[in-house]
């Protein structure tokens, strides 16, 4: 593992207080997340690691699975089980790149095109459990990304 890049701003000295790590604040709050999905994605047959490889592909259909991984921070050993449940279930086709015999695609099928009118509520329903505003919403997206892509960037 690379060195992670030092701050040149001096920090202050680190609490070691469960509750003033910013790490189990995030951890704590996707396994709320995650709850609130598992419940409204039970309905639909998905898992929230299906939930966001369908998002995926609802809005650009016919990706690589290398593209679907890159999408969603995910490696393939991950990704590949989730795809061949998703395509037992009947939501997507898996088949090689005419192209590149190597690639595989991944697209939706019949099925799997008529599951996003299904779960076209799920964003507002969690919306909802949060009671967060959509500017509230917007902003922590936006805080979190910009936290995500420096992370990624120091990381190595």
């Amino acid at each position: 593992m690379q060195k992670l890049r030092k701050s040149s701003t001096p920090l202050p000295a680190p609490s070691l207080e469960l509750d003033q790590q910013l790490c189990f604040a995030l951890y704590s709050t996707m396994l709320g997340v995650n709850k609130v999905y598992r419940a409204l994605l039970k309905d639909l047959g998905l898992t929230y690691p299906q939930y966001l490889v369908m998002l995926a592909l609802w809005q650009r259909d016919d990706l690589t699975v290398s593209e679907i991984g890159e999408r969603l921070f995910l490696d393939s050993p991950t990704l590949t089980p989730l795809l061949k449940r998703l395509e037992a279930a009947g939501f997507v086709a898996r088949n090689r790149s005419g192209v590149d015999e190597r690639q595989v695609i991944v697209s939706l099928t019949l099925d799997g095109q008529r599951l996003r009118e299904r779960a076209r509520n799920i964003p507002a329903c969690v919306a909802a459990a949060m009671e967060c505003t959509p500017v509230e919403i917007d902003t922590l997206r936006s805080q979190l990304t910009n936290m995500r892509s420096k992370l990624y960037k120091n990381a190595g």
